[in-house]
């Protein structure tokens, strides 16, 4: 029968496949009608404010777009809003299951801050829910104002919340929470904001009124910041696979530079669209940017040596169990030459994932992986090149089973 670790590994798996694929629906989309906004063919007669020919799949297609209604409206208007939401949802539950069931393996780091489980999913949703707020008073206020100042208004908040997560959470979580809070606002954008106005304006239209501009200028500021946040949405999801975005110091000021990138990148390609010149500076920009990140990526972290005794009590028990002694001494004789402050492995230079399994606590924290990957699965030691016996993995199996089953 399967257990819950197993259960659960599979259910993660799953959801982050579904995420991966509403994700690439929703940024392929946006990529697509806003290159299509920026280079349509205004030089044509008609009430259409823009047009474009374009051919995909052995067909033709040709695109109109109009600032009022056609002459007739259709009977069905596709609206493009599910791929957002399902991006969120299945996100959320993502992060759910991976750091709110997990918070004292992936949430919470007591170096950091010695938060009970409780407190650090509450510090993560009613964060989630202020940063959006406090986005959206920034563009409800400012609408009217110069949208460049508004834009470094937003940024210095960003790099606020950017330094609030790395001050409570694990650099993992740091960054997925700042990821979160990011595709938060971009999804609330499309659900509260965009959707809502352009249905006013559709209605108007249907009715024979002339929509009030004030909506098309409200869908115009939150389509920029969304398609300006898109990027750095995408590396901070993808961090939590490179301990090198996350292992440092620095996490917050890493954060911070990727958005940087994301606005440098997305200017070339929006000006580009636009046929508004080619500027090819922004690639300069973007690489001297990562540089720097690169550079802060391998400042050592200044944090003390965890403790046994300050281990969190779910995690604590995978430490006291009667096997404990001879798990570690397989771990570390099988696995250490990789998962290593300093490995020995050739090759590799950097424990991978960031996964450290030198000492007792960092065993005891990495039970679930350590089960999963060689317990279960033969897929650590890769190719079994320290020669890991099965009797070891039975050992590790009997090990995390007898411990799990007393867990509530």
């Amino acid at each position: 029968m399967f257990e819950l670790a197993i259960i659960g590994a599979w259910a993660e798996f799953a959801l982050r496949w579904l995420h991966v694929i509403t994700a690439m629906a929703w940024i392929g989309s946006s990529f697509y009608f806003i290159a299509l906004d920026l280079g349509l063919n205004r030089n044509i007669p008609g009430p259409a404010d823009g047009e474009e020919w374009q051919v995909h799949g052995g067909g033709f297609y040709h695109i109109q777009k109009y600032l009022v209604a056609p002459a007739t409206m259709p009977d069905h208007l596709i609206w493009f809003k599910w791929e957002s939401y399902m991006t969120w949802i299945s996100g959320f539950a993502l992060m759910c299951m991976v750091y709110y069931l997990g918070s004292e393996f992936y949430l919470i780091d007591p170096a950091v801050m010695d938060l009970a489980p409780w407190q650090a999913i509450g510090i993560s949703l009613v964060s989630l829910a202020f940063g959006w707020l406090v986005y959206d008073q920034i563009c409800r206020r400012f609408v009217n104002s110069n949208q460049t100042l508004v834009m470094v208004a937003l940024y210095v908040v960003l790099v606020g919340m950017a330094y609030f997560y790395t001050s409570v959470f694990t650099g993992r979580a740091a960054m997925i929470h700042l990821g979160a809070w990011t595709a938060t606002i971009m999804t609330a954008n499309v659900f509260m904001v965009i959707m809502p106005n352009q249905r006013i304006v559709v209605a108007d239209l249907q009715a024979g009124r002339k929509p009030d501009a004030k909506y098309g200028k409200i869908a115009k500021q939150r389509s920029t910041h969304n398609n300006y946040l898109t990027l750095p949405v995408i590396f901070l999801m993808l961090s939590n696979h490179y301990p090198l975005a996350f292992g440092t110091q620095y996490t917050w000021i890493i954060a911070s530079l990727v958005f940087l990138m994301g606005v440098t990148i997305r200017h070339y390609f929006n000006s580009k669209h636009a046929r508004k010149g080619n500027p090819t500076w922004t690639w300069a920009v973007t690489a001297v940017i990562f540089i720097v990140i690169m550079w802060l990526s391998i400042a050592p972290a200044m944090r003390a040596e965890e403790d046994l005794a300050a281990l969190p009590p779910s995690v604590a028990r995978f430490a006291q169990a009667e096997e404990f002694s001879e798990v570690h001494n397989v771990v570390v004789g099988r696995c250490s030459m990789c998962h290593s402050e300093y490995p020995v492995y050739p090759g590799i230079n950097w424990a991978p994932h960031g996964l450290m399994l030198d000492t007792e606590a960092q065993v005891a924290r990495a039970a679930r992986l350590v089960y999963l990957q060689a317990g279960r699965a033969h897929a650590m030691p890769p190719a079994n090149v320290s020669w890991m016996e099965e009797d070891e993995r039975a050992l590790i199996r009997q090990w995390y089973q007898s411990v799990a089953g007393t867990l509530g």
